[in-house]
Formats: C-alpha cells, structure tokens, sequence
C-alpha cells in the first residue's frame, strides 16, 4: 500500500492533555525527519482522536483574560488549564467532545495554510450535513458555526487551531458532539464574547452515539483529502504509534 497519500487513523479514547500533546509533538518530529532524510523517506501521516477529561487551552497569542476563573474555579470543576503552541484564543475540551489532531505532511498535499483551514471546515461542515445539520464558515472566524436561524445568532460547534512546522501540521479541531456547554461560561471562547457554543445534540434535540460522529468524521476526511484510510484503536493504536515514534532514531543513519 502506498503511504504517500495513506494516514493512520488512530482512536486513543479517553486521555489526559498533555500525553496527547506530547504524543502529537513526537508524530510531528518524526514526520520532519522522515522528509528530511537523504533520501526522503514516505511514512504515513496520522489523525489521533481524542476524548480529554475537561480542559481548556490557550493558544500562543491568546488573550490570559479570556479565562474568566481563577485556578481554584477551575480545580473546583475538575478542569485543567495548558498554554500551548497552536494558533487561536482560548477554548474547552472535555468529554462528549470530539478532538480531531491531523498531523500532515502537506507537502504531499498543498502547501496553503488557508486552504487546509477550509478543507477541515468542510469535513465537519459535511459530517453535519449527515445529522440534518447545516454548518457554515463565518468570515474572519475559524472554525464551523451553525445559524443564524430562528434559534438565534450563529453558534459554534466546532472550534479550530493548529500549528504547522515544515508543512507538518499539529493540534486541529473539536466538535461538539454531546459536550456539557455550562464548561464554556468559564472562558470567552475563542475570544468572541458574542456568540455561544453549540453541539449536535443541542442543535439536533436527539442522543447521538460519539463513534457514529467518529466514523463519519473519517469517511469525510477520507474523502476531502484524497487519502486511504487505516484505523486503529486501543493498544493496537497505541503500539502502531510506539513503533512509528521509535523508529525515528533511524531516520537518515543509512
């Protein structure tokens, strides 16, 4: 099988921020290396998904004030707070929550930021389409919105940051899916003091199962990027990426 235009799916449950954030960073580093060495060696790119205990996340430009509560607040809701390296303002993950952490060579794909900004807008944006949603884009916010409708001003229900280094990208998106939305009145998400989150639940008036989401979510992303798809979950998932993060350390020694 060819991996130029393969990715790993790999579905790692429930799992605490920051070994997600640390795992991303390895899968990152080993993609670097791989395109790096002499001659360029062609691995697979990988999609972790996650399910994080309550968390929020600030991004490096993000605004401190943007957190509305004090730390004892956030231990009294049992969350955890991280400033971190992607793009964006502050924002939530927790459970009934889909975190979606696509790390590309976009070499292999299109060098433009923007453009891969779009194309996982448009993932969800479809996913949504499945569950009689209708997402859009609004302009100069990132992420995907619902309304406005007779429900109101447009809510988000899935917000987007990422960071990018040698056209190898991190971090990504969180769709709401289930998600206790009483998290976010401790934040401004994502700096917009204005609008409100959303989640498919709320916005379907139904239960939705979190793996349907998932798997939708990974036939739509399949078939926005043009690739083939592997997925792994459980300790399957786990070793793949154990092996796929060691075998770093022989990138470039032939």
């Amino acid at each position: 099988m060819s991996t130029r235009n393969h990715v790993v799916v790999c579905d790692l449950g429930r799992m605490e921020y920051e070994p997600a954030w640390i795992l991303q960073k390895q899968v990152q580093q080993r993609l670097i290396a791989a395109k790096r060495s002499t001659p360029a060696e062609v691995i697979p790119h990988v999609l972790l998904f996650v399910e994080h205990p309550p968390v929020y996340t600030l991004g490096k430009n993000g605004d401190n004030q943007h957190l509305l509560v004090s730390d004892e607040a956030l231990r009294q809701r049992g969350a955890t707070f991280y400033h971190i390296d992607r793009g964006g303002d502050i924002t939530f993950h927790g459970p009934g929550q889909i975190v979606g952490y696509p790390i590309l060579d976009l070499d292999r794909f299109f060098t433009d930021i923007h453009r891969y900004l779009r194309e996982l807008e448009g993932t969800v944006i479809d996913t949504l389409a499945s569950y009689g949603i209708e997402g859009r884009r609004v302009d100069g916010r990132t992420g995907v919105w619902v309304g406005p409708d007779e429900l109101g001003f447009e809510r988000k229900i899935c917000a987007m940051g990422i960071r990018c280094s040698r056209w190898v990208t991190m971090h990504g998106f969180a769709l709401n899916v289930a998600t206790d939305l009483s998290y976010f009145d401790l934040i401004v998400p994502c700096g917009i003091s204005d609008r409100s989150p959303t989640s498919i639940e709320a916005e379907s008036g139904a239960a939705v199962e979190r793996a349907d989401v998932q798997r939708e979510l990974t036939a739509q992303f399949s078939r926005r990027f043009g690739v083939s798809i592997t997925e792994l979950g459980g300790q399957e998932a786990r070793a793949f990426l154990d092996a796929y993060v060691a075998s770093s350390a022989s990138v470039g020694s032939s």
